[in-house]
């Protein structure tokens, strides 16, 4: 494994790995990786012949009142993992690597950014898109894989790579979760036991509104309702509802294609994100991936 910090020594090794034939496979993070990356960079191993893994902790993704500077961070830990999985590249670079001195081009993701975690994060989701964008561009991978857990920012991801037409597959991997239920998130590191065993509230809620889905329930209204029963340990909910999972729209009425039940709220002072897909298909999770802009 090589670990890389400047671009240009990235785009040189990329070259040579290009040029002998390789299929790259690219897993952005912001580090702290857990088993929930591991998934990722598994699946990209599957199916490429040259791994690279980015961590950054990317600063224009957040507000000035957010945790920037206290994002969980254990860059040994993220190294011995890449190593352990196989990971061809190690992409660490430093803020102005990425964002040089004048920086002042962004990309904006138009209202699949404003709805959902846009509410609440204001240009949170122009951060995500504008780094994800560098960083396709410099590495210019064949696929990049992203997590289901994050549902508005791989549909942001989709809208952006076909909008700017970008050439790369999209590959979402399903949720990876503890075995009682909670999300895997770095910020899970935040929690207290208390606050931990108070946060299964959320994933208990996405169980019973799929539990009904799949007993026949299609009835928007009624999925959501469920699911709210269960969140009265949040200290506070910032949304709880069902949307395309392709577009964001919201969903009234009954249930059509692919549908995402999302919930955001915070224990404490954690914000906590988490979702379910709702489809009558085998691998709803595959439907997410670039297959095209639905109309």
């Amino acid at each position: 494994m090589r670990l890389i910090r400047s671009i240009p020594e990235l785009r040189v090794l990329l070259k040579t790995l290009k040029g002998r034939g390789d299929r790259i496979g690219f897993v952005p993070t912001m580090g702290y990786l857990h088993a929930g990356h591991e998934a990722l960079i598994k699946q990209c191993r599957s199916r490429c012949d040259s791994i690279v893994v980015s961590v950054f902790i990317n600063p224009l993704q957040f507000e000035p009142d957010e945790d920037f500077h206290r994002y969980p961070h254990d860059l040994d830990r993220d190294q011995t993992i890449c190593l352990n999985q196989g990971v061809t590249i190690l992409f660490m670079p430093e803020p102005k690597e990425l964002y040089s001195t004048g920086f002042s081009t962004f990309v904006d993701p138009g209202p699949i950014g404003q709805v959902l975690c846009g509410r609440y994060r204001p240009g949170h989701f122009r951060g995500v898109a504008t780094v994800v964008a560098k960083l396709l561009n410099t590495i210019q991978p064949d696929l990049a894989f992203f997590g289901q857990k994050d549902l508005q920012q791989s549909a942001i991801i989709r809208r952006m790579v076909w909008d700017l037409n970008i050439p790369v597959e999209l590959v979402v991997t399903p949720t990876i979760r503890e075995a009682d239920g909670l999300a895997m998130s770095s910020r899970n590191s935040y929690l207290s036991s208390e606050e931990r065993i108070r946060a299964l509230c959320i994933s208990r809620a996405l169980l019973a509104s799929e539990n009904a889905f799949r007993s026949g329930n299609r009835s928007a209204g009624e999925l959501v309702g469920i699911a709210m029963q269960h969140l009265t340990e949040l200290d506070k909910l910032q949304y709880c509802e069902l949307v395309d999972a392709l577009t964001m729209d919201p969903i009234e009425g009954q249930i059509g294609r692919l549908a995402g039940l999302c919930i955001a709220g915070k224990i404490g002072n954690t914000r906590l994100i988490d979702n379910t897909l709702l489809s009558d298909a085998e691998d709803p999770t595959y439907q997410l991936s670039l297959v095209g802009i639905p109309e």
